[in-house]
């Protein structure tokens, strides 16, 4: 299945930021991704067609959208999963099989209809085979038999088009497999063979490309659960060593249903992996050598495996000498990966990339929103070809109420004209944050491991206002703090040091707490998550003018612990209005039976005990539904055990 679908229309549907450069998006769709438990994984194929071999191509961009299939729920576990460039050309040519992304999927079990979330990767250094014909692969792993789960997935292919930053003159597959790793007998090391080439005559720097993680589990966590690092060897020369995990506990899709937030190898549930990068300067006229090694390591458990997929392209001198790039628009945004830095209010961040072959040292940055008054930042550092640098600006963000768009252009590169000037502005569509009066309430019930927490309120120049230090907050007990701001940005933030949250379903004795910001009526003007990991946060402005208020919302706010019991759990409910929900506690599989059904009405603010002890122990879910719509859904595990 393949679509070309309008840039106007690409932008409304998924949140994709405004380009100046010519571009194209070719979409991959699959409605009904499932496991095939008898063999552990289930490949999905689609051909389609990329610009052909002669279209210059500036930049490649794939963004990969999960949602719940139409007629099913969101599948439940956290499998590796890959997207593979099969074959080119013709249905009867040799398979390639080249893994060019791979998706962590995320554990989807709480998400609701209507749920979706969108994961990005720049594969410009693929441009190469992602052209003409191309057989394109999704391979999902795993071995959920349930037939009423899955997922429905999106692939954009995203095509600027445009003079190369560097000619890319080859293309060599390096590794691409799952390797066994810390067999004695059988050494990874007899695997990740050196790989040696010989440069084209205009070759001038290799790019060595890697994907990997690690799975499986031994009996001290190796490979999904510890640290092992690898090095990267160029002509017998140890040039990068890289410690293969990735936190967890800041993942921007939260919270998920299991173990979202245990710190991996390399990876997170929901997440779409990031190649590390190494360029290294060629050698001509001989064999250069590439090495990778892994960290020396033995294991009895032959399940421990490193997933790792790398490619070495050659590339031509850089086109340009001076040459900048506006790579990203990271605040404000709607991406869905920034939405713990979003809405803001204050000090936007960007990315911006030296694509020239001098060194990038200075550039004027001019922004603002669409609307109101541009401002200009001046930037100096030292940026080498193909490094980036993440810059926060200065000031505060303009906005009308609603969506608005944010414009950023980079200008004159080192104090000169930019090679390629088409690349260097961006447009970034994002949502006003909140407005509020100048009392804020902040409501905070603790946990019983209170240790771990701090919240504070800082104003624009990231100085606190108002702070609750580690330290000093007592076990399961609520404060209520009246803070008296001025006109003016702020950021609530909410800290947690041991990046669980102020709930996890598996820390079933640190127990639940609570935050929330009120008005001085008792008024909800958010609700914030327990189960956040390792922050979150809270932008909006104070204003003295009472029209420019946000008017506090009428969603209600659900939570409930433990949701791994011997059969208790409690739910507590708040909402800003009276409303009527209907409770379900429903069991999982088979035909989903209702077991309880609770009516309730003219509810505001209650705490409800359910006791499931004599039920026998499995998966159930607590449905929450207010005006025949869902508005929570979480799982709960009856289990004879508890762990601390």
């Amino acid at each position: 299945m393949q679509r070309i679908i309008s840039l106007l229309l690409v932008f409304a549907l998924h949140g994709l930021p405004s380009l100046a450069a010519d571009t194209s998006h070719v979409v991959v769709s699959f409605d009904k991704v499932v496991t095939d438990p008898s063999r552990g994984v289930n490949p999905y194929s689609r051909w389609t067609r990329f610009p052909g071999k002669n279209v210059p191509i500036r930049k490649i961009m794939l963004y990969v959208k999960f949602g719940c299939p139409d007629s099913m729920r969101c599948a439940d576990w956290d499998y590796s999963d890959r997207i593979v460039l099969k074959r080119r050309n013709a249905a009867n040519t040799t398979e390639l099989n080249y893994t060019i992304a791979q998706m962590l999927t995320p554990y989807g079990g709480a998400f609701s209809k209507g749920w979706h979330f969108q994961w990005q990767v720049d594969l410009t250094d693929l441009s190469l085979v992602l052209r003409d014909s191309v057989e394109i692969e999704y391979i999902h792993s795993g071995y959920e038999e349930n037939k009423d789960r899955g997922w429905k997935i999106q692939l954009d292919f995203s095509f600027i088009k445009g003079p190369a930053v560097a000619e890319p003159m080859a293309f060599h597959p390096v590794y691409n497999a799952a390797f066994q790793y810390g067999n004695a007998a059988d050494p990874i090391e007899k695997k990740l063979r050196p790989y040696s080439f010989r440069p084209t005559a205009k070759s001038t720097t290799a790019r060595f490309y890697v994907l990997q993680t690690g799975h499986g589990m031994d009996s001290i966590g190796c490979g999904e659960f510890c640290k092992r690092f690898r090095e990267v060897w160029w002509n017998n020369k140890l040039v990068k060593r890289t410690d293969i995990w990735k936190k967890c506990g800041d993942n921007p899709l939260y919270p998920q249903a299991g173990t979202w937030l245990f710190d991996r190898a390399n990876w997170c549930p929901g997440y779409l992996n990031q190649p590390e990068i190494t360029d290294q300067p060629l050698v001509r006229n001989q064999e250069n050598v590439i090495d990778l090694q892994m960290e020396p390591y033995q294991t009895n458990d032959r399940n421990v495996i490193e997933n790792i997929f790398a490619y070495l392209i050659e590339y031509g001198s850089p086109v340009s000498a001076i040459d900048a790039s506006l790579e990203e628009v990271m605040v404000p945004s709607t991406t869905d990966i920034y939405r713990r830095l979003n809405p803001a209010c204050s000090n936007p961040v960007i990315v911006i990339k030296n694509n020239g072959a001098a060194p990038l040292t200075s550039c004027q940055i001019r922004y603002g929103t669409k609307g109101f008054s541009a401002h200009v930042f001046k930037w100096k550092g030292k940026l080498a070809f193909g490094e980036t640098a993440e810059i926060t600006l200065p000031g505060a963000i303009d906005f009308n109420e609603g969506m608005n768009e944010f414009v950023v252009s980079v200008e004159q590169p080192n104090g000169r004209k930019d090679g390629y000037p088409a690349d260097n502005k961006q447009v970034s569509y994002f949502q006003s944050a909140p407005v509020h009066d100048g009392k804020i309430v902040i409501q905070f019930t603790t946990n019983n491991r209170p240790a771990d927490n701090s919240y504070r309120i800082k104003n624009s120049a990231g100085q606190a206002v108002f702070e609750r230090a580690l330290g000093t907050l007592q076990k399961d007990s609520t404060y209520s703090d009246t803070v008296s701001l001025q006109p003016g940005c702020y950021r609530f933030d909410v800290q947690d040091t041991a990046n669980n949250g102020l709930e996890f379903w598996y820390a079933v004795k640190a127990g639940r707490g609570i935050c929330r910001l009120l008005n001085t009526r008792g008024q909800a003007l958010q609700h914030f998550e327990s189960d956040f990991g390792s922050s979150v946060s809270y932008a909006f402005v104070v204003s003295a003018d009472s029209m420019q208020w946000s008017k506090p919302g009428a969603a209600v706010s659900v939570g409930l612990f433990p949701t791994m019991t011997k059969g208790k759990v409690v739910m507590d409910y708040f909402s800003n209005e009276p409303q009527d929900p209907l409770v379900q506690i429903v069991a999982d599989g088979g035909d989903n039976a209702v077991v309880e059904e609770h009516q309730y009405h003219g509810l505001k603010k209650a705490t409800f005990e359910y006791d499931l002890s004599y039920r026998s122990p499995q998966r159930y879910y607590l449905k929450v539904f207010v005006k025949d719509k869902l508005v929570f859904n979480k799982r709960i595990r009856v289990v004879a055990g508890i762990p601390d």
